[in-house]
C-alpha cells in the first residue's frame, strides 16, 4: 500500500468583521469612550473619490498602526420622502460593499455604527487588526 502524498496546504480563509467584539471593546463602543485614531470625512464626495479616499485611509491607518477609523459617511436616507433627493445616502449604501471587496478586508476586525459624539448614523468606526 503506497503513502498518499499530504494534501497541498490551503490558505487561511479571510476573516470575515466580527460583529461584536470583546467586553471592553464593547464598552467603549457603547460609552462614546472610544477614540479614533483617524477621522475621515467622505459626505459630499463622488462615489469614486470616496471609495479613493477610503481606501488611502485604510492603508495610511495600517502603515501607522492605528486601530480605529472614525469614516463620516452623511446619514443614511429618509424612508417614505416623497419627492426627495435620490442621491441621498449613496456612499453609505456603498460603504460595507467597498469594505467586504477591500485588499484589507482580512485586516478589518469590525465595522460599528459610530456613538453620537461621533455622528451616529452618520458615521461608523472601522476598527482594524492587530499587526501579526
Amino acid at each position: 500500500m503506497k503513502a498518499q502524498p499530504p494534501a497541498p496546504s490551503r490558505p487561511d480563509p479571510p476573516r470575515s468583521p466580527a460583529k461584536v467584539l470583546d467586553a471592553n471593546w464593547e464598552r467603549r463602543i457603547r460609552g462614546g469612550t472610544l477614540a479614533p485614531d483617524m477621522t475621515i470625512d467622505l459626505h459630499g464626495h463622488t462615489l469614486s473619490a470616496a471609495h479613493a479616499r477610503l481606501n488611502q485611509a485604510i492603508a495610511m491607518a495600517l502603515a501607522r498602526d492605528d486601530r480605529v477609523i472614525l469614516v463620516v459617511t452623511g446619514k443614511p436616507p429618509r424612508s417614505g420622502g416623497a419627492g426627495g433627493d435620490t442621491r441621498r445616502g449613496a456612499i453609505r449604501g456603498e460603504i460595507g460593499h467597498w469594505l467586504e471587496t477591500s485588499s484589507y478586508a482580512d485586516r478589518i476586525a469590525s465595522v460599528r455604527l459610530a456613538h453620537p459624539r461621533h455622528g451616529g448614523e452618520g458615521a461608523i468606526y472601522v476598527i482594524l487588526r492587530r499587526k501579526k
